[in-house]
């Protein structure tokens, strides 16, 4: 291709352009079609709407209750109402179609007595009726037994269990606004007058016309008396005995419903399909079994979790990809999805090339502002809201994000890595080029070899790395950094895609290919260790602002540049000295920002919490530069924060030091569960293993460093090169169960990516050894 013809000497790009940047010359590219004024100072940022908004949303209570079941969500209070002051709903793509379900027994409600989550798509909850004569103890008992599949199915059912015979009224009301997620998770709904109110027998239909969608949902109710919004069944209930009745909710938009998520040939709707899927899933991924109980149930609860946030795409039966989290991001997004593919590649590769073959189908065409699409741009995220679709430019994906594209190249590198050579190489490897031309042409706009970014409309991003709250990129004054701005992790990320094409020419017999991307990966990582190297301070910027200066924070991110391998190995010992000093190590985990920074507040986004993806990916980056005990300490304060919080691992919690705080600080608006979060024990597994498949250089490496009092560690059924294999690690023995002739076993950790480019002039003897 000729974007790929030209030779890029180390350095080429570089300084030429840089000292240009310097001297602030004038210059028009895709850039200048970006702008991104900086928030004045002391103010909170800007109205903010759609994407780029923060949480507003508030508490859905002690004790709420999510069910999951593809696009489609529910939430709802302990005792199963759902009430409208809440973020409590029934979801389907993007739209709350109920926002108030408010079960009274006798005009009263509810009392909680328990609920149960048996799987991610079904929960059960059970409650009692108030007395009318005073007494504490109530005869009547109530259970809601609650599915989500095809819209939802209640069943109701009340027990009497006094001696005579009970006389009940049981009565649910209704509400709809109809509003779009985000104005739920904004907290800004106003819509409820917009609507209509019909029954047709034991039909209650309520409809919406907004934004040229036409939004209705239907609860059917058989044998109920129906008047406005209120459902009533007037009952007597004998003795010793009960009643029961069925409601569903069916929602749809514009004629579409929860079936159109299905594939045609599973389209006779049955309530088992959910549980089929996920008992299948779970058939084919691995599993463990350890000495240590805590960490056994943490591994367990990230792989029910993870089977409960896949997506199916009902056009491509056999392509699943992964949510972000719930209950705001039911959705494909290109970073998190990336990133928790690559992170669950022992659970399931499968889900890394369903994210790839899924965020291709929609890589960027053409150049669109308000959507921020770009040739070879992969996304950000897909949204399906009516008011989405203006926000988004007209459609439903928003592309505002610098680190989905190379992350995009990376993952396909490291899927040829497990065996998945041939798929990349046949369906993706064009898509993997589109890529590689944006960061070019469009992520470094300015031509100074680092990709940066830079909001095209006001109601976009203003931050689209990773930490992509209005705040979350600064100076060590507190003073926010301006747009453009090269994160110092993107160009990690970059680097990494630079050597996955490399490889792949290399594998192909591409040898002149190979070469020019191995140069272009070094001469990135040559510019970055110097011009992101703060001396004084013994760690790197986290990026370089819109006048090409150091933002001078000292942050989580560059760990990510550990685990990309573009720091320079006199540099590394200083990085994982500083991501382990009391300023960032909790002793849960590493801060996202250190805790002498002006902008620090550990109750914060990103400005000193604690985000387990995050700390998965630095004690990655550890273990790739040597320091084993570094990457254990953040294995096991992150699978300790996990045990306290029940097993799951949230989104992210505060930044409190463990010795202040001897459990972990929740932050209030986490999402749980969450992808990447639930990915991280399994990546943490494989850190801990040195699970390490290099299947197109022919072997499997294998360097297990488990910390003390971890005890035996057994995973079986991993995927591997169309194998199923097992790993046992005990006392000071490994034990490779199932693993093909044709995959080489080494005992010791494999050589860098760079490395890799001349792997085949390396004798077979030799190895690295932690």
């Amino acid at each position: 291709m000729e974007a790929h013809a030209r030779n890029l000497q180390p350095n080429e790009s570089f300084r030429s352009t840089t000292a240009a940047c310097r001297r602030g010359a004038a210059h028009q590219s895709p850039l200048a079609r970006r702008c991104s004024p900086l928030p004045s100072p002391g103010t909170r940022g800007p109205v903010m709407a759609g994407w780029n908004a923060e949480n507003g949303a508030g508490s859905a209570g002690a004790g709420a209750v999510t069910l999951l079941a593809g696009t489609s969500f529910c939430i709802s209070a302990a005792n199963g109402d759902m009430e409208p002051a809440r973020p409590h709903g029934v979801f389907f793509r993007d739209t709350r179609f109920v926002s108030g379900w408010t079960l009274a027994i006798n005009g009263s409600p509810v009392e909680s007595l328990g609920n149960t989550t048996t799987d991610p798509f079904r929960a059960n909850f059970i409650g009692r009726a108030a007395r009318t004569d005073g007494l504490a103890d109530s005869h009547l008992l109530i259970e809601r037994r609650r599915s989500l599949y095809g819209g939802v199915r209640e069943e109701l059912t009340v027990r009497n269990y006094s001696g005579g015979t009970a006389q009940c009224s049981v009565a649910l009301t209704v509400r709809a606004d109809f509003a779009d997620l985000f104005e739920v998770k904004d907290g800004r709904t106003r819509h409820e007058l917009g609507h209509t109110a019909r029954h047709d027998g034991d039909l209650l239909v309520i409809e919406s016309a907004r934004q040229g969608q036409h939004r209705m949902v239907t609860i059917a109710a058989p044998g109920a008396t129906i008047d406005s919004h209120t459902i009533t069944y007037q009952v007597d209930i004998a003795p010793q005995g009960y009643w029961s009745a069925t409601l569903t909710i069916t929602p749809s938009i514009d004629g579409i419903g929860p079936e159109a998520d299905i594939p045609a040939s599973e389209r006779v709707l049955s309530a088992a399909l959910p549980e089929e899927r996920l008992l299948a899933w779970q058939s084919h991924v691995p599993t463990a079994k350890l000495a240590n109980d805590a960490v056994a149930k943490v591994l367990q609860q990230s792989r029910e979790d993870l089977g409960s946030l896949r997506i199916f795409d009902p056009d491509h039966p056999g392509r699943v990809v992964v949510a972000a989290g719930s209950p705001w991001f039911m959705a494909l997004f290109g970073r998190d999805s990336l990133l928790t593919s690559f992170m669950t590649l022992p659970l399931d590769p499968s889900l890394a090339l369903g994210t790839l073959q899924t965020l291709a189908d929609r890589q960027g065409r053409e150049v669109n502002p308000r959507s921020e699409e770009e040739p070879g741009r992969i996304l950000h995220e897909v949204r399906f809201g009516a008011s989405t679709g203006l926000a988004l430019g007209g459609g439903s994906a928003y592309y505002g994000s610098v680190d989905a594209t190379p992350l995009f190249v990376t993952l396909a590198g490291e899927l040829t890595r497990w065996g998945f050579q041939s798929d990349v190489t046949r369906s993706l490897l064009p898509a993997v080029d589109r890529a590689l031309d944006w960061i070019r042409d469009y992520g470094d706009a300015d031509g100074d070899g680092f990709v940066e970014y830079a909001r095209a409309t006001d109601h976009g991003l203003i931050n689209q790395g990773w930490k992509d709250s209005w705040d979350g990129i600064n100076f060590a004054d507190g003073t926010m950094a301006a747009a453009p701005i090269a994160l110092c992790e993107v160009q990690g990320y970059v680097y990494t895609a630079y050597l996955s094409r490399a490889l792949m020419a290399q594998d192909a017999g591409d040898a002149d290919l190979a070469a020019q991307w191995g140069a272009r990966a070094a001469a990135l990582k040559e510019e970055f260790n110097e011009r992101f190297w703060l001396p004084e301070r013994g760690y790197f910027a986290i990026a370089l602002d819109r006048n090409k200066q150091p933002v001078d924070s000292c942050a989580s991110n560059m760990g990510h540049c550990l685990w990309s391998g573009i720091v320079d190995d006199d540099k590394a010992a200083l990085v994982a000295e500083r991501l382990m000093s009391k300023e960032m190590f909790t002793g849960w985990g590493v801060r996202t920002l250190a805790s002498n920074m002006a902008a620090y507040n550990p109750a914060s986004y990103h400005n000193g919490s604690v985000w387990p993806h995050d700390n998965a990916l630095i004690a990655g980056g550890l273990r790739h530069y040597g320091f084993v005990g570094a990457a254990q300490r953040i294995a096991t304060g992150l699978l300790d924060a996990a045990e306290a919080f029940g097993g799951r691992l949230p989104e992210l919690f505060c930044g409190l030091d463990r010795t202040a705080y001897p459990v972990p600080v929740p932050y209030p608006a986490s999402c749980s569960p969450q992808a990447w979060a639930a990915a991280t024990p399994i990546h943490l597994m494989r850190i801990l293993l040195g699970f390490d498949p290099c299947l197109s250089h022919g072997g499997l490496w294998l360097a297990p460093k488990l910390p003390a009092g971890f005890g035996d560690v057994r995973i079986g059924n991993i995927l591997l090169a169309g194998s199923r294999i097992s790993v046992e690690v005990s006392g000071g023995s490994v034990v490779v169960g199932g693993l093909p002739d044709s995959i080489g076993l080494h005992l010791g950790t494999r050589k860098p990516l760079s490395d890799l480019l001349d792997v085949h002039r390396v004798g077979a003897g030799q190895q690295q050894e932690d």
